[in-house]
């Protein structure tokens, strides 16, 4: 979601996707996630599971969690606490994004594009504005946590 909002607005950030455990690396997102991204006009079929690293992924400026445990586990893993965000704190009332995965369904999929969505969109509103104010647009970076999206 990110990236499609990062193309259509031309941006120029680097945004990139990992989880923060060992499942996944190398698998696609599952189909659910990529369903709901061809309903919404794009595809995330490019995407590759890959476990986030403080040592590889210390360039992002800002690293986004999607739950609290998530949140957690990345400061865990070394990742300074003023780079760390939970993306609920965007518009979300500080709610845990749910892994979709355990809804099984499309509606549930669907939930949480549009909490993703939202959440994504005052990130951006809000980095965008702060990095205007100090002509820094180009160091806005993110890391979603899961790699299903």
């Amino acid at each position: 979601i990110a990236r499609e909002i990062n193309k259509k607005h031309d941006l120029g950030l680097r945004i990139d996707s990992a989880g923060t455990s060992r499942w996944h690396i190398d698998e696609p997102p599952c189909d659910g996630s990529r369903n709901v991204a061809k309903k919404h006009g794009f595809s995330i079929d490019d995407l590759r599971g890959r476990q986030i690293s403080v040592y590889s992924d210390l360039e992002f400026d800002i690293v986004v969690a999607l739950d609290s445990q998530n949140y957690r586990d990345i400061l865990n893993l070394g990742f300074e606490s003023a780079k760390v965000r939970k993306l609920g704190e965007f518009g979300l009332d500080n709610k845990d994004v749910p892994d979709p995965y355990g809804f099984r369904d499309v509606e549930g999929f669907e939930m949480v594009y549009e909490m993703i969505k939202i959440g994504v969109e005052n990130l951006l509103n809000s980095r965008l504005t702060l990095c205007f104010f100090t002509h820094d647009l180009y160091k806005l970076y993110g890391v979603l946590s899961w790699q299903v999206w």
